[in-house]
């Protein structure tokens, strides 16, 4: 964590910056308490300012400060300033210490309590206003010679950075870029600890002094920020005056920081400086390249040295086997000489073999060159084609499509008259077999009524038969009545 930041518990009074990146605004709340101190008459005793720097705590007490410090100690006062977590803190503290008064432990005398706000020491719209125009090397109307740039020192390097949880990770202009353009277009974004030849560079400023920059892996950077339109340098500085960066990260921890911020005074991000700066950056690589070519030369050379050495000392060893060799046997040396000669003849052949094939290959490779070119001059032609028929196909398919709709469509039509016919088919033998069972039981109940029409006239006969033999009985004329029923 950088020195510059704090743990912040109160985090009511944030005002968004940049919610994504979990970047916010808080106001700064600060006061000046001022302690006068009494004439020393004994000569060798002083006032500790650590006592009346817990004095003052403790006046303050329930409340506490996040900082107090010992801005300006005279003989006549001693001057703190305190920063608390809110606002509303500062106007607490001040009626608890404004107007009051303390005891220090061996001196008779009661010293004075003066308390207010600090007033923030941040410029403002007069004073960039002025600046740049009294200043004579400056042109309203070019960028970086005007008030349209804000030099921050002091961000928190993690905060900025696009990968939140690494510790050591740089921080990021796109993401600084897209958090100040809340407040108007940014037109450009430099953060020198990122460009690695910068160390080397040296910019001037408008009085003559050489500003440098710090590198590495720095806990807080600083930054230029450059608006396109006045109005968002305007609104920019305005958001920021008496204001310090809060930050809560991913679980939820909130830190502040007090960071620098003041107009630019140095063109830093004048087409100018942008342009000398790119070319020293050149200059630099340029430098570094033909370094590195030197050293690369130097190491090459170093290893032809080398190679050199035992060339040398392999050729002399072998003129050494060679002499002895010559020494013992004088027809080896003969023969090894014809050997010499035919191998060269052989080298020779061989290299005018490996130059007629170098020839063969480039005229081949020049061929391949051109069959690829009437390949390629081919290929288009046929996606000319391919095109053309794809176009011929896709309408052959547009009419085939709609000649097979039409074939479903007479289809389904032929069908409903099928199901039609069926229908009524099926509707007329409904009706036959209706007709048939109404006929039999036509029939049957014909039959029915036969039977008992039957049965009726035999019980009738039957009765006619009985009351005729009753009858004839009764008149003695039995054989007659026999008779007659025959």
């Amino acid at each position: 964590m950088a020195s510059n930041t704090q743990v912040c518990n109160d985090t009511s009074e944030k005002i968004e910056l940049y919610q994504l990146q979990g970047l916010y605004l808080k106001p700064l709340a600060k006061l000046n308490v001022c302690v006068q101190l009494p004439q020393l008459k004994q000569p060798g005793k002083s006032i500790s300012n650590w006592e009346v720097m817990e004095r003052v705590k403790h006046m303050a007490r329930p409340h506490s400060f996040l900082t107090l410090k010992i801005i300006k100690s005279t003989l006549e006062f001693i001057r703190l300033e305190g920063e608390t977590e809110t606002k509303a803190l500062v106007k607490t503290l001040i009626q608890r210490l404004d107007a009051k008064t303390i005891k220090l432990s061996g001196f008779p005398d009661i010293l004075k309590v003066k308390a207010a706000e600090a007033k923030v020491s941040f410029p403002l719209r007069h004073d960039w206003d002025s600046y740049f125009r009294d200043a004579k090397n400056m042109n309203e109307m070019k960028s970086g010679e005007r008030p349209d740039t804000i030099h921050f020192k002091d961000l928190p390097t993690r905060w900025f950075s696009s990968h939140r949880s690494r510790e050591n990770d740089k921080p990021s202009e796109q993401l600084l870029k897209r958090i100040w353009e809340g407040f108007g277009e940014v037109r450009c974004v430099d953060i020198p600890m990122l460009d690695p030849y910068r160390k080397e560079m040296t910019t001037s400023t408008k009085s003559g002094a050489i500003q440098t920059f710090t590198y590495g892996q720095d806990l807080t950077f600083e930054a230029f920020v450059q608006f396109k339109e006045y109005i968002g340098f305007v609104k920019a500085m305005d958001s920021l005056r008496g204001m310090k960066v809060l930050y809560i990260g991913e679980d939820d921890k909130a830190y502040t920081a007090n960071i620098k911020v003041d107009f630019d005074k140095t063109k830093h991000l004048s087409d100018k400086a942008i342009k000398k700066r790119r070319i020293e950056r050149w200059k630099l690589e340029q430098l570094e390249k033909q370094k590195e070519e030197k050293v690369r030369k130097e190491r090459e050379e170093e290893e032809r040295k080398q190679e050199e050495e035992r060339r040398k000392k392999k050729e002399e060893e072998e003129d050494k086997e060679q002499k002895r060799i010559e020494k013992i046997q004088k027809k080896e040396e003969r023969r090894r000489s014809r050997e010499e000669k035919r191998k060269l003849k052989t080298l020779q052949k061989r290299k005018r073999e490996e130059e007629k094939k170098l020839q063969l290959k480039i005229a081949l490779e020049e061929r391949k060159f051109l069959i690829a070119q009437r390949k390629l001059e081919s290929i288009r032609l046929m996606s000319e084609l391919f095109n053309a028929v794809k176009k011929i196909k896709v309408k052959e398919d547009l009419e085939k499509h709609e000649r097979e709709a039409e074939e479903m469509r007479k289809k389904e039509i032929e069908q409903e008259q099928i199901q039609k016919e069926q229908e009524m088919k099926r509707r007329i033998e409904g009706r036959k077999r209706k007709k048939e069972r109404l006929e039999k039981q036509e029939h049957e109940l014909r039959n029915k009524i036969l039977k008992n029409w039957k049965v009726k006239e035999e019980k009738q006969e039957e009765f006619q038969r009985e009351s005729l033999r009753k009858k004839m009985a009764g008149k003695g004329k039995l054989k007659s009545a026999v008779v007659v029923k025959k």
